[in-house]
């Protein structure tokens, strides 16, 4: 008996927001349940990211050697590349509990009091988007991380006093994608600062592997590299494609994943061999078509496409960025040679166009 899908496969006719679209490397509620099940638990299984592992599996083996809790640690890096894994990790080789908030939910001085009082010696506390504390918050953090206390002033007026409360001594694991928006003080009390980056293909084919053997998918070496090329460098992006096209093998195959088949459910989700989707193209295609191929500016870029500006900015330019697909210059955005050649269009052999990107000279 087949399983049922456990996702319904959107139509490339639906144009999904932005942090709904199959590529956003952003968490959609869908996601949760099985990343859970996904995650590896040891630093043994982590796949990928190999100058942080080793960075921290020393910090760890001292910290242990040593008996005592691990310096805080700082990831910082863009979506879903495994910042709350690493985390789970640490806690797991420390052999000590795990508590987890993000910067946005905590309001108060007290709710972060409250959260550091409960927690027991060692234990690890996973501050995500940690650069959104509020910064009234921020400075109870400090004497925290600095001197494992608290102060906290009782009553008000001539009467208020304060009282030092001890902390144990834990861990601050922050997680970021935004390195430059945490201010200073709190950046320099992390012991370590470590950068995930995009992985290469050959770990997100291991990545999609794994993953396909712990949700039991049978899958070829040659579906596992179609999934593994699009996924953008992202495994949570690697994951999601692989439900999709679980879903697909099951409705329109025998439940294997295929090349044939993971092609075809790509095709439908209208993901193209560089993972980029419909919207990326429209970008592309507006700039190249609409615009001559630049510059443009990015307010009228988004107008173009009906997209807002920010979303434009911080959601679809950093792949197409990334690719060298696009350009930011000070007149505005630039399609490149790239570009024209993923679209299958000639670029324009115009000497204002050659100046722009090359500073005048010929390639």
């Amino acid at each position: 008996m087949s399983r049922q899908p456990s996702t319904a496969i959107r139509s490339s006719a639906e144009q999904a927001p932005p942090s709904e679209r199959t590529v956003s490397a952003r968490q959609l509620p869908e996601d949760a349940p099985v990343e859970r099940s996904l995650r590896p638990r040891r630093l043994a299984e982590y796949i990928g990211q190999e100058r942080v592992k080793e960075t921290l599996q020393v910090f760890i083996d001292a910290a242990k050697k040593r008996g005592e809790s691990l310096d805080h640690v700082l990831l910082y890096g863009p979506p879903g590349l495994g910042k709350t894994t690493l985390a789970s990790i640490i806690a797991a080789e420390m052999g000590v509990s795990l508590r987890v908030t993000s910067g946005p939910a905590i309001e108060r001085q007290g709710d972060l009091v409250s959260i550091l009082t409960n927690l027991k010696p060692g234990d690890v506390l996973f501050i995500d988007e940690i650069h959104r504390l509020n910064r009234v918050v921020e400075e109870v953090l400090y004497s925290a991380m600095e001197d494992y206390a608290v102060d906290i002033v009782l009553g008000k007026g001539p009467a208020a006093r304060t009282m030092r409360i001890n902390l144990p001594r834990f861990t601050l694991v922050g997680a970021t994608t935004r390195l430059a928006l945490l201010t200073g003080p709190l950046r320099d009390r992390f012991g370590s600062v470590l950068r995930l980056d995009f992985y290469s293909e050959e770990a997100m084919e291991e990545i999609v592997v794994r993953s396909a053997s712990v949700l039991d998918v049978p899958i070829s070496p040659e579906g596992a590299r179609a999934l593994a090329g699009r996924a953008r460098g992202t495994p949570r992006v690697a994951n999601r494609l692989l439900k999709r096209a679980r879903d697909y093998a099951e409705v329109r195959g025998e439940g294997a994943i295929t090349d044939q088949l993971a092609a075809e459910a790509l095709r439908m989700l209208d993901i193209d061999r560089l993972g980029l989707d419909d919207i990326d193209r429209r970008i592309l295609r507006a700039i190249v078509e609409k615009f001559g191929g630049g510059p443009v500016g990015i307010d009228t870029l988004a107008a173009a496409i009906s997209e807002e500006t920010d979303t434009v900015m911080d959601v679809y330019e950093p792949y197409l960025i990334q690719l060298g697909f696009l350009q930011r210059t000070p007149r505005g955005r630039v399609a490149t040679g790239g570009a024209y050649a993923h679209l299958g269009l000639e670029p324009p052999a115009l000497p204002s166009q050659q100046t722009l990107l090359f500073g005048g000279a010929k390639r």
